[in-house]
């Protein structure tokens, strides 16, 4: 038996990993507290499940659904968008629902690239950018977010020989994982440079909604031609904690989207048309459990950036999103510095080189993570500062 050449470029997925040490921990009787899986421990908010269950009892849903989406799903996008951004989509050509956004991103690459052809992606981010571009035969060419830059790509670094082959470019604000933010004038910029190198855009807007200190995210489509060469990617997962229901979506450019229909008509049947008539409650019922999920979240970040300062790991507070991404202490490498803590202290975070050689130096915690299991870690943190003596709380 040969297995396809594509899986030689494939290492285990790192939240697969992170699962494996978790479980491979508890199954020695130790105790770990994970920041690790954006995975919210918010429930679903009632009105959505009840519609969810209601629709689960509808003999008319048991049957395979198209992969275009219902279209009262569609237009609903369509009218959140509009309501949300002040953004115009037409909700059959400009729309397009997906069992997640994770699987439009991944597909999108085959849908733009071919062998040979480069995109150009963040370092760190999110790992799908590039694991879709290398099992579409392309090259990822990596673009550095550094602090001194505010996290932002440096267009006007990329080789003209880079630029020659390249078909696609990746954005990702607010982002992940160093929660950056980004405003119109940077997506301006980014349009103005794809059209004069023949590039298309992606934008991976997941968080546009978990915004704190007043903060409101835009969306990449409210900028200045953006549908002319571009797609955004969002999510129910993080806005609406329905990470398990599998439902997300991809607007803007209509030929991209048509592609990614197409691609996605031969290898799938859609999204259960259950989930899909939550997501409609979930986008036109109320919003108020949004607004104090958001609550929780930036009391939490609050909480982390503080004790992480304390045992020197500078941390700014982000604008957005639910991560917090730190500096580890002097004489630590990413990798050592999360090992130490997960030995010591029963605390997993993720090494910032998990999403790229650039995430050297940082750590990335969640705050995806129950009251209980917060205030016990942030206490081992604490703990862990004491038993090492290494590094005095920041004033």
């Amino acid at each position: 038996m040969k297995l396809s050449h594509r899986l030689d470029k494939l290492s285990l997925y790192p939240f697969v990993e992170i699962n494996k040490i978790i479980a491979e921990k508890k199954a020695l009787g130790e105790e770990v507290i994970s920041f690790g899986i954006d995975d919210p421990d918010l429930p679903t908010p009632g009105h959505i499940i009840e519609k969810l269950c209601h629709a689960a009892h509808d003999q008319t849903n048991h049957r395979y659904p198209e992969t275009a989406g219902l279209p009262e799903l569609c237009q609903a996008i369509a009218d959140w968008y509009n309501k949300r951004f002040g953004v115009s989509l037409d909700p059959a050509t400009e729309v397009l629902p997906l069992i997640g956004s994770k699987e439009g991103i991944g597909h999108i690459a085959y849908c733009m690239l071919d062998e040979g052809d480069i995109a150009l992606v963040p370092d760190p981010a999110y790992p799908v950018y590039s694991i879709g571009t290398t099992l579409a035969g392309g090259t990822p060419h990596y673009l550095p977010l550094t602090a001194d830059h505010d996290f932002l790509p440096n267009l006007g670094s990329i080789p003209p020989e880079t630029l020659s082959k390249s078909k696609l470019l990746w954005l990702n604000y607010p982002n992940n994982p160093t929660g950056a933010i980004a405003g119109l004038v940077f997506f301006n910029n980014c349009i103005e440079f794809a059209k004069k190198y023949n590039l298309a855009i992606c934008h991976d807007n997941h968080y546009s909604e978990i915004t704190f200190d007043g903060y409101s995210a835009p969306s990449f489509m409210q900028a200045d031609g953006a549908k002319d060469v571009g797609i955004e990617f969002h999510s129910f997962s993080k806005t609406y904690s329905m990470t398990g229901w599998r439902i997300g979506m991809a607007v803007g450019n209509a030929e991209m989207i048509d592609a990614l229909k197409r691609f996605k008509s031969n290898l799938d049947s859609g999204i259960p048309q259950a989930i899909q008539l939550a997501a409609i409650e979930a986008l036109n019922g109320s919003q108020d459990a949004v607004t104090q999920h958001k609550a929780v979240y930036e009391r939490r970040r609050d909480l982390v950036i503080e004790v992480l300062n304390d045992i020197g790991c500078i941390a700014v507070p982000p604008k957005a999103g639910l991560y917090i991404w730190a500096k580890v202490p002097p004489k630590y490498t990413s990798a050592e510095f999360a090992a130490d803590l997960l030995d010591q202290s029963g605390i997993l975070v993720v090494p910032g080189t998990s999403y790229g050689p650039a995430g050297e130096g940082y750590v990335r915690l969640s705050l995806t993570i129950q009251d209980a299991a917060l205030v016990k870690a942030l206490s081992k943190l604490h703990s862990w500062q004491d038993n090492h003596n290494r590094f005095k709380p920041k004033s």
